[in-house]
């Protein structure tokens, strides 16, 4: 590549990996609000906290439908008008929820009647469920985007950097909202008739961000190198097995889909593995200050910071996976997945050890350990999924491991609940032990797997490895 040309795409591949990280943490600002909101909502509407979590875990399957949904759609779209349009309709989405008592009084079910709560609680189920659904429309264009402007050796590290968008998103937006129920609204908790209270502007302010924020990421991004005109990445072209023909027929490309992603029991057993990835870090992040507050005798304040800490450890697991990834495993984003589901398992070891009695720093070190090593596996999946299915289907793959991923709120949100409630916490500790094994488990299984797939779908395919490297 020449070097005016080289220069370029730098500034584009730079361009794009900033705009996509600022584009998916706004997704999260109208996504992860929810849960600062829900004191206010309990108090204020009388919505209890198990109806609440239903809406947490509806939109949690809901959104890995609609991942996967949007990755067949991510594949054949213009990412960057995908994307953009998303992030308004999540916005219109968190914009409408905040007026729902406005709308059930308008189909005259007033607060004074008996079934008013329950009426509330079914609209904005439905809503939060439409939110879960449109939120899907986050990732998919992200990895069609990254996957065709950085090349498939710096992709661990890269998007490990990407990948902490979504806590840098998710923990901006639970400090916005932390003031904004502290300092906005009007009149007390609880106080009935309809009026303008704290928890609405949750919604309200992050969606006029996330909104203004949709429009200087549709200014900013570009869909391809092509489209800027810029060739494509080197070594990432496909040919499919077919004929070339000027026009790639459709069939032609469920063809390609199915040997790349539908038929590739390498996506699947990342995907599977993603289940148990996924199980362990909502229950530490949504058990946790329950967690550490009956099981250790933690106060609710130190409970909270530990579990913020969780988060922050996240990110620097998150680059320090991508780093160790492309530096000393040749790109293979699944064995490192095996050694920091590994790690997770001995930090629940330690966790279910360490008694309450501990001094707060032994506490800190093994939550922040723990976020170390789990957050590590949630960033390297997608790259994974991404490399075997190629730039062409990483969307479409991603979209299957988000099915699994998501799909883990059945276990980790009710699941993990029942378990506590009836079991005791004792139990719901060797749970999460044993799904850490389990996850290191089968991402083993792919252990000998290539670092990509692009060598197989070429014409004259090159070895990736010299002879003896192959392991």
């Amino acid at each position: 590549m020449p070097s005016d040309t080289e220069r370029k795409f730098r500034h584009w591949q730079t361009r794009t990996i900033l705009a996509t990280m600022v584009g998916y943490a706004l997704f999260y600002f109208v996504r992860k609000n929810f849960s600062m909101a829900m004191p206010g909502m309990e108090q204020d509407l009388g919505i209890s906290k198990t109806v609440l979590g239903a809406f947490l875990t509806a939109n949690g399957l809901i959104y890995g439908f609609s991942r996967f949904l949007n990755g067949l759609v991510a594949d054949r779209f213009n990412a960057r008008v995908h994307m953009s349009v998303g992030l308004v309709l999540c916005a219109a989405s968190n914009a409408l929820f905040g007026f729902m008592p406005e709308l059930v009084a308008f189909f005259g079910i007033s607060r004074t009647m008996g079934n008013f709560t329950a009426i509330l609680a079914l609209f904005m189920g439905v809503a939060w469920l439409v939110n879960g659904f449109l939120q899907g429309s986050g990732f998919p264009p992200c990895a069609r985007l990254l996957t065709h402007w950085i090349p498939p050796k710096e992709l661990a590290t890269k998007m490990s950097v990407w990948n902490t968008s979504h806590s840098i998103g998710a923990g901006l937006v639970v400090i916005l909202c932390g003031y904004i129920m502290a300092h906005l609204g009007s009149g007390d908790l609880g106080e009935k008739g309809l009026r303008i209270d704290a928890w609405r502007w949750c919604f309200w302010i992050p969606a006029a961000i996330s909104g203004a924020g949709a429009v200087v990421l549709y200014a900013t991004l570009r869909d391809t190198p092509t489209s800027v005109g810029l060739p494509e990445l080197p070594g990432t072209e496909i040919k499919l097995r077919q004929k070339p023909q000027k026009t790639e027929k459709s069939a032609e490309y469920r063809a390609f889909l199915r040997e790349k992603v539908f038929c590739n029991p390498l996506i699947w057993i990342l995907a599977t593995a993603n289940f148990f990835v996924y199980v362990v870090r909502f229950s530490v992040l949504d058990w946790g200050p329950a967690l550490l507050q009956q099981s250790k005798g933690v106060t609710m304040t130190k409970a909270g910071w530990l579990v913020a800490l969780f988060e922050i450890a996240g990110i620097v697991g998150m680059l320090a996976s991508g780093w160790v990834t492309d530096r000393w495993l040749k790109g293979r984003a699944h064995r490192t997945c095996v050694f920091c589901m590994a790690g997770a398992t001995l930090c629940a070891v330690a966790l279910w050890l360490i008694p309450g009695t501990a001094p707060t720093p032994a506490l800190f070190a093994v939550l922040c350990a723990t976020g170390f090593f789990i957050y590590g596996p949630q960033a390297l999946v997608g790259i994974a999924a991404a490399n075997q299915a190629t730039k062409k289907a990483a969307a479409t793959a991603n979209g299957v491991t988000g099915i699994f991923g998501y799909a883990s709120t059945a276990l980790s949100g009710i699941g993990f609940g029942y378990i506590a409630e009836h079991h005791g916490w004792n139990l719901a500790y060797i749970v999460i032990i044993a799904l850490s094994l389990v996850g290191a488990g089968v991402f083993a299984l792919m252990w000998r797997a290539p670092t990509h797939g692009y060598a197989e779908t070429t014409d004259n395919p090159k070895p990736e490895t010299k002879a003896g490297d192959a392991g």
